[in-house]
């Protein structure tokens, strides 16, 4: 089953690498209860199936980083990139990207938020495994305001411009 708009993220853990130790958080992967990042936040999430995939590499993140002061004026406080990686390979991928500072990048590293929202995909045909759909949504409070999941591979609806619009 799949989240729908006005429901509640569910219970989950998600890891990101920490480039810069601070109070509560070490150097290196850590995993956060989602229900505590998500208190009193406005959030951007969009999830795509893998790091350095191509279409995730060329225009999904970029879009993101690039319109980082754009869903700021807009009163979104973050913006998560979620992929079934770990915690190392998005980190990576974050400072490839040059996303640090603008886009956090998440790990669902047994897709286990993915699967609970409803929005993992079986890839096993391209020897990926299971990984997330392609997806973007507004989260308010923990509670979806706005949900746009891609259909057939496609990138039309998940894109940092179609979420802006939504915004406005």
């Amino acid at each position: 089953m799949t989240i729908k708009i006005g429901e509640r993220l569910p219970e989950s853990t998600l890891a990101e690498f920490v480039e810069t130790e601070s109070e509560g958080c070490a150097l290196g992967p850590n995993t956060f209860q989602v229900a505590d990042l998500v208190k009193g936040k406005k959030i951007a999430i969009f999830g795509l199936p893998g790091a350095y995939t191509p279409t995730c590499s060329a225009q999904h993140v970029p879009g993101y980083v690039k319109n980082f002061a754009e869903f700021k004026s807009a009163g979104v406080d973050e913006i998560w990139c979620i992929s079934v990686n770990d915690a190392f390979v998005m980190g990576a991928w974050g400072r490839d990207q040059k996303a640090t500072g603008a886009v956090r990048m998440m790990a669902d590293g047994n897709a286990a938020f993915s699967k609970a929202l409803g929005l993992d995909a079986d890839f096993s045909k391209f020897g990926m495994g299971t990984r997330s759909q392609r997806y973007s949504m507004l989260v308010e409070d923990g509670v979806v305001k706005q949900l746009n999941v891609e259909q057939g591979g496609g990138f039309e609806v998940s894109n940092a411009e179609t979420m802006l619009k939504q915004l406005a």
